[in-house]
């Protein structure tokens, strides 16, 4: 059985439904937490909830961990009027309104997931006690281009499985070894259910432009080696000027919670 089978064994499914379709759940939820606060976790661009398969069980010794599948991704609806995350936060802050109701949670945003929240935060404060950045763009300062492949309709299924193999390690993993088939097989249900292909705004500084409206306390943790960073990353806390921390965690690059999730747990706990 895979990671993601087992893992998926211990979670609740919850589906909501939602104006303009159905937004979608996973929950471990904790017997008797010591902490009531829920704790929600927001994956990264092409992914779902399993971008946290490595933190879901571990996190959940504490607290109700809520992990969504944002509009558009995994197996949540696309509204017809997201294209990126900036036209995305206002459906996050639906569903997160709707879901808690007047409870403020703590939020954790991996990627694309982080840049979404952190726009969201901007708007709808009222929504989040903590938020944790982890490897977002948005800030200027990713690198100009990353050695990615693309696919053809005329690949065979070993060629695909190859490009995948070489992405994940351009882009999401420092260690080579840490793509393994599995990897390669989670990526893949992942990409084909991103229906949200064309952002662009990650290369720009739209999150540094909106943190003077941040009102609850927000973190931040990075891989050492992201390669989205690979020459910038002492300058995020730099243009970040209003995070209450930075950590870096060593021997991980950009999907630094499940390269290195140990000392990723160790950090988060610091911050919640």
């Amino acid at each position: 059985m895979s990671i993601v089978q087992t893992t998926l064994r211990e979670a609740h499914r919850i589906e909501m439904t939602m104006p303009w379709g159905l937004a979608v759940w996973h929950v471990w939820r904790r017997a008797s937490p010591s902490d009531n606060r829920p704790l929600v976790l927001l994956h990264g661009g092409s992914g779902s909830w399993t971008h946290w398969v490595n933190n879901v069980s571990y996190l959940s010794h504490k607290r109700d961990v809520w992990v969504l599948d944002m509009p558009g991704f995994g197996d949540s609806s696309l509204p017809s009027a997201v294209q990126d995350a900036d036209t995305l936060a206002p459906y996050v802050a639906q569903i997160l309104a709707k879901t808690f109701q007047q409870t403020m949670v703590d939020l954790v945003g991996f990627s694309f997931g982080g840049m979404t929240a952190g726009l969201m935060a901007a708007t709808h404060p009222e929504l989040l006690s903590t938020l944790v950045l982890v490897g977002v763009p948005g800030l200027g300062l990713m690198v100009e281009k990353l050695p990615m492949r693309g696919m053809l309709d005329s690949m065979t299924e070993a060629q695909r499985r190859a490009i995948h193999r070489h992405n994940l390690n351009a882009m999401m993993l420092l260690n080579s070894e840490s793509v393994t088939d599995e990897i390669i097989d989670l990526q893949m249900a992942n990409v084909d259910r991103d229906r949200m292909r064309r952002r662009r705004i990650a290369r720009t500084d739209v999150l540094a432009r909106v943190q003077s409206s941040w009102q609850c306390p927000v973190h931040g943790i990075w891989g050492a080696q992201d390669a989205l960073y690979c020459d910038t990353l002492h300058r995020v806390p730099e243009v970040l000027s209003s995070l209450s921390s930075f950590q870096v965690i060593p021997d991980a690059g950009h999907w630094v919670q499940f390269e290195n999730s140990t000392a990723f747990h160790v950090a988060l706990e610091k911050i919640l």
